[in-house]
């Protein structure tokens, strides 16, 4: 059986960093972003980041913090984002939305993801999509109970722009790619690479996801594509998988590809399923395992957090 009941974070930063800090490289690639936060500290290290996300959504937000070099939305890109983001037409262009957001709110999103496109700039519109979907998440924070505590989506979307944080240049050309994960690394030339091990499930994409599958309905602008998705994804590192013995397969197939990338940190939550030892077996088929890092939380969570390096 897959997973645990308890809830858990995919990540602790500063547990990552803390382990990065004691390796020596330039460049780094990540395979699995599915929050850019890890790729931005690093480019303040001067790391050449180049990260990856087969899911859209990810990919988005890491193309508007990661491969930013200082690009920001002016208070007239916002103004044609949020430009008639209320106003109902004959009927939404994504009718998709309806299955996650009450009727206003679906037109508030349908409207902004269209006037989104009229940006001018590939970084405009990734910033922005970025600013709307932490706004679909503030939307997803409040209970029944407590809605009536929300503000206006317009609002919203101006604060979290008004918050954003100043984009950085380290002088490096710093990628984004939508791309399985496979695909990536053995393109992806660097001195490490950081894995993140997506959570063995043996779900669909849309019912892993859960709530998040809304992310990309939203950019998507529908619901007709997760068959394709699971498509290219089935027999990769990041599929659903029935067994452990075909998830540790999966991931051997993953590091092989990754030969070329002289160090490696792979980040694993462990939850009782895939045990570390696991983990440490299938590194050590194709190199030497060289230190396994780790910090429990089990007493808040039941999951310990690991990193091991080869």
């Amino acid at each position: 059986m897959h997973g645990s009941t308890k809830i858990s974070p995919k990540s602790w930063l500063a547990f990552d960093l803390n382990v990065l800090r004691r390796l020596n490289f330039n460049s780094a690639i990540l395979p699995f972003a599915s929050e850019p936060a890890l790729g931005v500290y690093l480019k303040r290290r001067d790391v050449k980041v180049a990260a990856n996300d087969p899911l859209q959504s990810a990919w988005t937000r890491a193309f508007a913090q990661i491969a930013n070099t200082g690009e920001r939305l002016s208070s007239d890109d916002v103004n044609i984002v949020l430009d008639d983001a209320y106003v109902p037409g004959y009927r939404l262009q994504n009718q998709a939305l309806s299955d996650w957001f009450t009727e206003i709110d679906s037109w508030w999103f349908d409207n902004v993801r269209r006037n989104i496109d009229r940006l001018k700039t590939p970084m405009s519109q990734a910033i922005a999509s970025s600013i709307a979907l932490s706004t679909g998440d503030y939307v997803f924070s409040f209970k029944e109970e407590t809605r009536e505590l929300r503000q206006p989506l317009s609002n919203v979307f101006r604060r979290l722009w008004s918050i954003q944080p100043e984009p950085f240049d380290n002088g490096q050309t710093n990628t984004c790619q939508n791309k399985t994960a496979d695909d990536f690394i053995s393109e992806t030339p660097a001195d490490l690479m950081f894995l993140r091990l997506p959570a063995a499930h043996a779900q669909g994409t849309k019912a892993y996801l859960g709530r998040a599958a809304w992310r990309e309905e939203w950019l998507r602008g529908g619901n007709d594509f997760w068959t394709d998705l699971e498509a290219n994804q089935r027999g990769r590192l990041g599929s659903a998988t029935e067994t452990k013995s075909q998830y540790l397969h999966l991931l051997e197939e993953t590091l092989r590809r990754a030969s070329h990338i002289k160090n490696w940190a792979i980040a694993h939550v462990e939850d009782g399923f895939i045990q570390t030892q696991d983990i440490v077996d299938t590194v050590s088929l194709i190199r030497r395992v060289d230190t396994v890092f780790t910090k429990d939380f089990s007493e808040l969570t039941g999951t310990k957090a690991v990193i091991i390096t080869a």
